[in-house]
Parts: C-alpha cells; sequence; structure tokens
C-alpha cells in the first residue's frame, strides 16, 4: 500500500479518516501494518502490502 492513499482511503464503517501506523516498509511501499478509523477506532491490518477494509464482522 502506498501511504498517498490515505488521501482518498475512508473508514467503511463510518467514513472518518484513518490513522496509518507502519510495521514493514519496503521503498515507498506498505507491506505491514494497520490502519485505525479516527471516528470508531476500529483497526484495519495491512498485510502484504493490502489493507483490509472488511467491516471487524465481515472477516474471517
Amino acid at each position: 500500500m502506498r501511504p498517498d492513499l490515505l488521501e482518498v482511503l475512508r473508514c467503511p464503517v463510518c467514513r472518518s479518516e484513518l490513522r496509518l501506523a507502519t510495521g514493514t516498509v519496503e521503498g515507498e511501499e506498505i507491506l505491514e501494518g494497520t490502519l485505525t478509523c479516527t471516528g470508531c477506532h476500529v483497526v484495519y491490518p495491512i498485510s502484504d502490502g493490502i489493507p483490509d477494509l472488511l467491516p471487524p464482522e465481515d472477516r474471517d
């Protein structure tokens, strides 16, 4: 995931902005980390560079 995506991504639950916490970064790509909603505080994982923006009740 590229950090500039934060400008367009919003929480699918409440539409608030997301805050990025990086774990593994390779060049300009974030491979591991989390996106946390600033409104409802739901945490969305980033794994293998892909953010999982499914609501918590819809995740495996």
